[in-house]
């Protein structure tokens, strides 16, 4: 009776390794591993380590031995504890908004108005005339111009000194007097209003170009069947226009929320975050580089991401419904 041989391990594996699907493979991590490497150190590690830090007692007295640091209270949440009853981060009436209440309506009414002027300049710009190429690469430049030279551009204009831009026009004009001279960055609620007029003519080119991508895919013969309908200019904007271009209205309305919410620089180059323009983001800066308690500021930077995980949940189950019912 013959016994068949059974094949050596060893022969197998080399067979395997050898084969041309494990060479691929093998090929495809290498590839990858920078990549994966640089992404779980600068982004993957540093989100777990600020989970972590935010539940401790992290300052410069033990900076040197922070994986030692002790937790912050009993339970792990005096820092939130400190972050939800300090002054700068709750609602106190009208005069006072808080880090949090200024950062949901900074961030809502700035990213609606940075929609409705994409939109606005993408009609204009889907419409042919002459030098229109010029006008799109004009419009690009506040998009794509280093956001600390257009911050300090803007900070010249509003000057608060007679001899600032808006000031002096407005003097020039005899609308007010050389005494008279306003503050425009340093006047509680025209910052705000001011820093959104910032942020809304600073991203609107990023709004106009994926709404006019979609401009110019629309199939023509549906304004043509709405006007053979008797469809005024208005009706067919609101009526074939605006349908065909809600999910990149909504696409861009969640991106340009989700950057907003973060949004640091903008406010803290224009203002410091002060005179009412105080958000999340500057909150945290505060925190963590100025008090040097990271502790708080780690908190606080986990309820910017609770709240944005928030707007987000409540965006997409809106948006994936609709996709059902459709």
């Amino acid at each position: 009776m013959a016994v068949s041989a059974k094949p050596k391990s060893g022969s197998s594996f080399m067979k395997r390794w050898r084969a041309v699907e494990s060479q691929e493979a093998r090929l495809a991590w290498t590839l990858i591993s920078p990549t994966a490497i640089i992404v779980f150190g600068l982004v993957i590690f540093p989100a777990v380590f600020s989970v972590w830090v935010s539940f401790h007692d992290v300052g410069l007295n033990n900076l040197n031995d922070v994986f030692n640091a002790p937790l912050a209270g009993p339970d792990g949440l005096d820092n939130y504890r400190k972050v939800f009853d300090d002054f700068a981060f709750k609602f106190q009436g009208l005069q006072s908004w808080g880090a949090a209440v200024t950062s949901v309506v900074y961030s809502f009414v700035a990213t609606i108005a940075t929609l409705v002027v994409g939109l606005i300049a993408a009609i204009l710009m889907n419409r042919p005339f002459r030098g229109r190429g010029l006008t799109r690469a004009i419009f690009l430049i506040p998009y794509v111009a280093p956001v600390i030279s257009m911050a300090f551009v803007w900070r010249w204009i509003l000057d608060p000194r007679p001899s600032g831009v808006l000031n002096d026009l407005l003097i020039r004009l005899s609308v007010i007097e050389p005494q008279e001279s306003i503050a425009y960055l340093a006047t509680r609620g025209l910052a705000l209003a001011l820093v959104i007029v910032f942020e809304a003519w600073r991203y609107f080119p990023f709004a106009m170009l994926m709404i006019l991508a979609r401009l110019q895919a629309i199939d023509s013969t549906l304004y043509e069947a709405a006007e053979v309908d008797g469809a005024s200019t208005w009706q067919k904007f609101w009526n074939v226009t605006i349908p065909e271009l809600r999910y990149v209205l909504g696409a861009i309305f969640l991106l340009r929320l989700m950057w907003t919410f973060n949004k640091f620089d903008d406010i803290f180059l224009l203002t410091s975050g002060g005179f009412g323009t105080k958000v999340l983001p500057v909150l945290t800066y505060e925190f963590s580089f100025k008090l040097f308690d990271f502790g708080k500021g780690a908190a606080t930077a986990m309820i910017l991401l609770a709240i944005l995980v928030v707007f987000m949940a409540f965006y997409i189950g809106i948006v994936m419904r609709n996709i059902e019912e459709e």
